[in-house]
């Protein structure tokens, strides 16, 4: 197969944000002026509108935003008391504030190797890594794919363990289980925690966040300890955190909420053009969609023969890429007292040496696409 890129196309960036917020600019002032003209900048009136929103679209009876997907994790598993020798189960092959958040409430990561072709935890091996400290399993649907989910939750109904769904990279994801029924990312766990970092399909102005959840309970308790454990204002029976989400952001996150669901399709679109145009070449492994559901391409990601190399082309044809992740998290220095040397996780350890992730964001035209396209063919001379 060949692409015919136009020959005006000369620059692909990995994400255009420019792209991404011309149409809606005049939407996104609006909201500014609004909470600017109205000063309740700080837990406005937008937090309650996109929580109430937010749990529709996620499909649980509660949200909170918050200041960011790192504190979503901190905030639950603070909620759970976990905390100074507890374990939290999770995965090495990640952004570092998954393992991050369970080391800063003092508890320790445990890691389980991943699955080879969808990147996620390996369900298969996570009831080995089990001890009687295990508090939790906090799987990570990465690149915008669930985890296998039922198989989770089984093991964590089977051994009383809290689940944790790091959904940063998620939001709409589908998981179609085995009772029939299909669920959100976010749904399933005892909290899903989500990032409106601007990279990811619902991106923020900045940093935010969200946890999710279905649990009374727990809703009642993070949404005090969002503010400092204060309830009411000044008085505090639970240590909590500045976790709050800004009004702003809220204001604006509200203004793309409604466009997310066509981001979702555009980019899965995206993605049939690259496993179509791709298909053929050897050297390179495609996005493996194996959970059964939705897969929302936060990310489309190759596992690539040459891997640094094809890195470096792209570079000089100024073709946006990214890999993630460069180092596994169980080889970080910061993580070095827990004893984990080269070899304890092979599967993570080759993933990180052989992944690649291309542009997918849903303004890519296709002229775009094709010279992504031929930039990788030429370079594997397919």
């Amino acid at each position: 197969m060949t692409s015919q890129a136009a020959s005006t196309i000369t620059h692909v960036p990995l994400l255009d944000l420019q792209a991404q917020y011309a149409p809606i600019e005049a939407d996104i002032r609006a909201a500014f002026e609004t909470v600017l003209s109205e000063k309740q900048f700080i837990m406005g009136p937008q937090i309650e509108a996109l929580e109430k929103e937010a749990a529709i679209y996620c499909q649980t009876k509660y949200t909170l935003g918050v200041s960011s997907g790192t504190d979503a994790l901190v905030l639950a598993l603070m909620a759970m008391n976990i905390g100074a020798g507890d374990e939290v189960i999770t995965s090495p092959f990640t952004f570092f504030a998954t393992a991050g958040s369970i080391s800063r409430v003092g508890a320790k990561p445990v890691f389980v190797d991943i699955d080879p072709e969808t990147f996620n935890i390996d369900a298969s091996k996570i009831e080995a890594a089990i001890t009687p400290n295990t508090k939790a399993i906090m799987p990570v649907h990465l690149f915008g794919q669930m985890a296998d989910m039922d198989s989770i939750m089984a093991i964590a109904k089977a051994h009383n363990l809290y689940v944790i769904e790091d959904s940063a990279q998620s939001l709409g994801s589908e998981y179609k289980s085995k009772d029939g029924k299909t669920y959100r990312a976010g749904s399933m766990g005892d909290v899903g925690c989500f990032s409106f970092f601007p990279s990811k399909n619902l991106g923020c102005l900045g940093d935010g966040g969200l946890v999710s959840t279905n649990d009374p309970e727990l809703y009642d308790k993070m949404n005090i300890m969002r503010v400092h454990g204060s309830k009411p204002k000044y008085y505090h029976h639970v240590v909590g955190g500045n976790f709050r989400l800004d009004t702003l952001q809220a204001a604006f996150l509200l203004v793309k909420l409604p466009l997310l669901e066509q981001q979702h399709r555009d980019r899965i679109e995206n993605a049939a053009f690259y496993n179509q145009e791709l298909a053929d070449i050897a050297d390179i492994t495609l996005p493996a969609v194996k959970t059964p559901g939705r897969m929302i391409y936060n990310q489309y990601t190759l596992i690539a023969k040459d891997r640094d190399a094809l890195h470096q082309a792209l570079n000089e044809a100024k073709v946006g890429n990214a890999i993630y992740y460069p180092v596994p998290l169980h080889l970080q220095e910061c993580f070095s007292d827990l004893g984990h040397k080269v070899g304890d996780f092979p599967i993570s350890e080759q993933r990180v040496a052989d992944v690649l992730s291309i542009p997918i964001y849903s303004e890519l035209s296709q002229e775009q696409m094709g010279y992504v396209v031929d930039t990788i063919r030429k370079f594997y001379n397919a």
